[in-house]
């Protein structure tokens, strides 16, 4: 009887039992907390580096190399998600108020819908009509451009597999800047009845 109550008193072995049911939450929030600032400072230096890049990409001695000028942003993720994946995309426009707007074209039927038969403004001379109206590529002078690059990388821990996420993550950067007037720029909108 007298040691049951010597070991009901026996506070020794306590912070085991306390450390064992905070340590694992303890871990998930920390695990959460570095995860996501990698994630922010990921995405400032990305962005700055997109920003950068196409300010670089709008002069008219940097429009023919666009490789070049992707491969600054590349250099710059390397040391922030050096196995991460980035895809570039340039999409131009003859003005900002062209940037992701579909081509014009003739509703007959008043449906708001596009269809076989209506005749439409071709305004990235492709043939077809198209709901963005931007050509791929930089474009020429003084056309706008859309940069819109994508990072796809592994989290740094697996916090987010355990909570039924995707262990890979995805983060967009897009600009919109204006090439400069290096020459004149062109307009190659058609009209076409299909």
């Amino acid at each position: 009887m007298r040691k049951l109550k010597q070991l009901r008193r026996d506070e020794t072995g306590a912070y085991m039992i306390e450390l064992a049911l905070i340590l694992p939450a303890f871990l998930l929030l920390m695990m959460g907390i570095f995860d996501i600032g990698v994630q922010m400072y990921a995405k400032a230096v990305l962005s700055g580096a997109v920003e950068e890049a196409a300010r670089a990409s709008t002069l008219e001695s940097n429009n023919a190399d666009q490789a070049a000028v992707d491969n600054r942003v590349r250099q710059a993720m390397g040391t922030v998600a050096p196995y991460a994946s980035i895809a570039f995309q340039r999409l131009s426009y003859n003005n900002f108020s062209d940037v992701a707007e579909a081509e014009a074209f003739t509703d007959r039927n008043n449906n708001g819908v596009r269809d076989p038969g209506e005749c439409f403004e071709d305004a990235n001379a492709n043939g077809t009509w198209d709901s963005d109206r931007g050509t791929n590529g930089q474009g020429g002078a003084d056309d706008v451009v859309l940069y819109r690059v994508t990072l796809s990388y592994d989290r740094l821990f697996p916090l987010w597999r355990m909570l039924g996420e995707p262990q890979r993550a995805n983060m967009r950067v897009v600009t919109t800047l204006r090439n400069q007037p290096f020459t004149n720029q062109t307009d190659a909108t058609v009209a076409v009845c299909t």
